[in-house]
């Protein structure tokens, strides 16, 4: 009985991994045959460096890529300043600093907050974060990209700290225990053993954050002042790709240029979050072969 139910529960895992595997293909597909319909109107050179998106233009609409990478960039990577170090200070003192009942409290505040709707963390930055920029800054309006980034960061910190929380404890307590016998105090042995120790384990739960952001569309909606520009500025109003296909898809005809340009556009979000979804599987596999 007991090699049946192996037989029956390898059979069932692959069964699952091969429908998870056949939706994903099948996501790519359909954004691939949709998306390359787009360069049957416009030119591939056009699309990829066009500086001006503006698909309602009169007798000549535009799809350019640029202002919603840009975007999408510009607000991830100032999110991932402010998450980074942040996230890993946080887990540094949560594995190292804390134990008992006060570590499970802050550890499950945290995690519980990963699962906030991120309408409401959205909502926070439409009512508290864009009022506070605009008078600190004295700016006309706080709806721009440092409001975004801001969000992003929030959203992104609970998945670096928890995950790199998890790659630190993780580190053989024979690191510490050596370090502490040369004298090295509590926090340079955080510092400078355990966190290079857990090194691989940090970039993947930074590049988790990463992903975490640049896929977020309703926060980032509601504050980034969705003009499709190429931000110059802190306070300029911007756009990304989420948020340009929540806005646009949904009253846009069917099987026109800016239909299969919006899907060229999810094409494009896919790749990016597939290419940093698998890297970080690549760094967490190279963590586990150093700590063994």
């Amino acid at each position: 009985m007991r090699k049946i139910r192996d037989r029956l529960g390898k059979v069932l895992f692959l069964l699952l991994a091969l429908i998870s595997g056949s939706v994903l293909i099948g996501i790519l597909l359909l954004l691939g045959v949709y998306g390359l319909r787009t360069f049957a109107e416009v030119r591939f050179f056009d699309f990829l460096f066009g500086t001006v998106w503006n698909p309602d233009a009169y007798g000549q609409p535009q799809y350019g890529l640029m202002p919603n990478l840009w975007g999408t960039f510009l607000t991830t990577f100032l999110a991932f300043l402010i998450a980074l170090p942040s996230g890993i200070l946080s887990a540094l003192f949560l594995s190292e600093a804390i134990s008992g009942r006060w570590r499970i409290i802050i550890k499950t505040v945290v995690e519980l907050f990963a699962g906030f709707p991120s309408v409401v963390i959205g909502f926070l930055g439409l009512t508290i974060v864009a009022p506070l920029i605009s008078r600190l800054f004295n700016v006309p309006s706080g709806m721009g990209v440092l409001n975004a980034s801001l969000i992003l960061a929030l959203m992104a910190l609970p998945t670096i700290i928890t995950i790199s929380d998890d790659a630190l404890r993780a580190v053989p307590a024979t690191f510490r225990e050596a370090s502490y016998a040369l004298g090295v105090s509590k926090w340079q042995t955080s510092v400078k053993v355990v966190l290079p120790a857990a090194r691989f384990g940090v970039m993947a739960a930074s590049l988790l954050g990463f992903g975490r952001a640049v896929g977020e569309t309703m926060a980032v909606l509601m504050v980034a002042g969705n003009a499709p520009i190429i931000a110059k500025s802190l306070f300029d109003p911007t756009r990304t790709i989420t948020t340009t296909i929540a806005i646009e898809l949904g009253e846009v005809p069917s099987n026109t240029t800016h239909f299969f340009a919006l899907f060229t556009l999810g094409l494009v979000l896919f790749l990016i979050s597939l290419a940093v979804n698998f890297l970080s599987i690549i760094i967490q596999k190279k963590e586990r072969e150093v700590l063994l």
